[in-house]
């Protein structure tokens, strides 16, 4: 069951100090999870858990081919791997071991993918992946998913604990906006609804759910009723909720920190064509690749704002 948070707040913990302080309980239990790194411990706040858990905590260098091969070996011996890099390096640099040694294997390892989109900021372009959740959606047997805030990233570490299988997790390194309250859990699968409407819906995930809400009440401003979605499992898709606010209100909007190719544009698309042919406009990047910037910047300067979503649902109405 989710609680949604009063809007407008910033989570009090960073997203990877969530992820760091989750390896540390979970090896402090017993558990037989296991982190391998790939050079950047410091920037997901692994430094102080490697310290104390070295044998627990492996830095296996820039090299993440080797690094997903390693977690799949270790996945053999009963052991638990969780994986980090960034996204662009867990998913455009490692595709093939993605696909050879974990989806094709049916392994059970868990890809954490941070600096989503924008979020890499100074690391600029080459750091800066948005058709990293695409690649992956189009593995057999992958769940991808895109975290909203520090309550959902930390119910949702501790499902993929004791899960089975494939999962990529997208992230975001610092603090995030606070949509959910602590104690609220999380259905993979499931998208939840944060505001009910007559008049469109907004579909979004990851940072995008946050400038959803505010547009909402923007457009709320004007007598238009919004539907607000966070859909935080891309794969698989919540086709069902997506039909049904379809029907609801005919108009459609998606908005995601990614490109609209082949993330959760055309994922909603997709089941739209087939179940419920509406009108809808997607938000998100358009044929650009990344650059230097503040997030602030960067936000508006690929359309991924508020205003830009006002303006997506105003087309439609």
């Amino acid at each position: 069951m989710i609680k949604v948070a009063e809007p407008g707040g910033k989570d009090s913990i960073e997203m990877r100090k969530v992820y760091a302080g989750f390896i540390s309980e979970q090896i402090e239990a017993g558990s037989d999870i296991i982190a391998l790194e790939a050079d950047l411990m410091s920037s997901m706040a692994m430094d102080g858990v490697h310290k104390k858990y070295p044998q627990q905590v492996i830095n296996c260098g820039i090299m993440e081919a080797n690094v997903i091969g390693t977690a799949a070996g270790l996945s053999l011996t009963g052991r638990k791997p969780f994986v980090h890099t960034f996204t662009a390096f867990a998913s455009r640099r490692c595709f093939d071991q993605l696909f050879m040694a974990l989806d094709y294997q049916r392994s059970n390892v868990k890809v954490i993918a941070s600096d989503a989109g924008v979020t890499a900021c100074h690391n600029g372009g080459t750091h800066m992946s948005f058709e990293d959740m695409g690649i992956v959606r189009g593995l057999a047997h992958s769940v991808v998913l895109e975290v909203t805030d520090a309550v959902m990233f930390s119910d949702i570490l501790h499902q993929l604990a004791e899960l089975e299988g494939f999962y990529w997790v997208r992230t975001i390194r610092k603090q995030a906006p606070t949509i959910y309250q602590p104690g609220s859990r999380f259905t993979i699968g499931k998208g939840n609804v944060l505001r009910e409407g007559t008049d469109i819906t907004l579909i979004a995930n990851g940072i995008m759910v946050a400038e959803a809400l505010t547009a909402a009440q923007q457009l709320a401003q004007e007598g238009i009723s919004v539907a607000v979605i966070d859909m935080f499992t891309l794969k698989p898709i919540d086709r069902e909720l997506v039909k049904n606010y379809a029907e609801k209100t005919r108009r459609i909007v998606t908005c995601e920190n990614h490109s609209i190719h082949n993330g959760l544009g055309s994922a909603v698309a997709e089941v739209l064509v087939e179940t419920c042919p509406v009108p809808m406009r997607r938000v998100g990047v358009k044929e650009r690749y990344g650059q230097v910037g503040t997030q602030d910047f960067l936000q508006q300067e690929y359309g991924l704002t508020a205003n830009d979503i006002v303006a997506a649902a105003r087309e439609l109405l």
